[in-house]
């Protein structure tokens, strides 16, 4: 489990539905027979093909916590601190991060570090 991840606690945080998980996984929504979250991942049980993993870091949630983690940083050191995290969680997990994703975190990154620099001045 990365530092990122323990932050966010997604098992205990992320709220999602059927629909929302069909749409993740291509499929329609009464293939699902039951959704059960998981630690680390979510268990999708379909009709078709007995069960299946999703991992929470693919799900719109994972990202929209990183930002408002970014955006609601109260000091530098925090902010270092989980730019340290974000660094880590995307070279270990670089196949789940697109390049739009990772350039609008460091944007956000940048503008939130630009901002509490300000603040000290």
């Amino acid at each position: 489990m990365t530092s990122l991840f323990r932050r966010i606690k997604p098992a205990e945080r992320f709220h999602f539905n059927a629909r929302h998980l069909a749409h993740i996984l291509k499929i329609h929504r009464l293939t699902i027979i039951k959704i059960e979250r998981w630690a680390y991942v979510v268990f999708v049980h379909r009709h078709d093909k007995g069960g299946q993993f999703v991992s929470y870091r693919q799900l719109n949630r994972w990202t929209r916590a990183i930002a408002h983690m970014i955006q609601i940083s109260p000091t530098l050191e925090d902010l270092w601190q989980l730019g340290e995290g974000i660094k880590q969680e995307t070279l270990k997990f670089e196949d789940r991060y697109s390049a739009s994703t990772l350039d609008y975190l460091r944007q956000l990154w940048a503008e939130r570090r630009d901002k509490l620099i300000n603040l000290l001045e």
